[in-house]
């Protein structure tokens, strides 16, 4: 028997629908008809290993850190906190931290690499400075709670292990800063810290 819509009853029927998420993903939606004619619908995405950086021609140490950081912080393997002192589009000096896996998620990352748009802290990353308006923000990431009232300065604790990232302080136990020089960026330095599993 066959509906209306052009659905089968009791038949199981799928189709793909490629959507824009954070990265090049394919949308499963899996339905069939009961065999009181309802509808029953089934949703599973599939990621695809396809990285934002891959194939690129990078130059820049900066973009080049970034690409081989990618699928690690992708995954969950590491996170990754980005420091930018530049300059913005209105020539305001700007700088801040960014969770590089939180962006990764909710944004495309191949403008970046292709060098069409240039990575810049805004005021919903972990915190966010202009120099000339003085505006600051800060706030905290599905990776990283803000804590900016401790006496050791500004602090960025995992929400998964609950350890402590300094960016002032020399050591930072599973995290590494690593100043990079960049012909993109006034001020460029990544910390990495690898995530634990228990």
């Amino acid at each position: 028997m066959t509906t209306e819509d052009g659905f089968q009853n009791g038949t199981l029927n799928s189709f793909n629908l490629h959507l824009h998420l954070s990265c090049s993903s394919i949308l499963n939606v899996l339905y069939f008809l009961d065999p009181c004619g309802t509808r029953r619908i089934f949703l599973s995405v599939v990621f695809s290993r396809t990285l934002a950086s891959a194939g690129k021609e990078l130059n820049d140490n900066f973009l080049k850190a970034l690409a081989e950081r990618e699928e690690a912080n992708r995954s969950g393997k590491m996170t990754s906190v980005i420091f930018i002192r530049d300059y913005n589009t209105l020539g305001q000096e700007v700088s801040g931290y960014i969770d590089y896996a939180h962006r990764l998620k909710t944004q495309d990352f191949e403008p970046y690499f292709c060098g069409k748009k240039r990575l810049m802290p805004g005021p919903s990353d972990l915190c966010y400075y202009n120099w000339k308006t003085q505006t600051s923000t800060s706030n905290s990431s599905p990776n990283f709670e803000v804590i900016y009232d401790d006496p050791n300065g500004l602090l960025f604790k995992s929400k998964r292990d609950k350890t402590m990232l300094n960016p002032w302080s020399g050591s930072n136990g599973d995290s590494s800063g690593t100043l990079l020089q960049s012909d993109l960026y006034v001020h460029v330095v990544l910390y990495d810290r690898s995530v634990r599993t228990f």
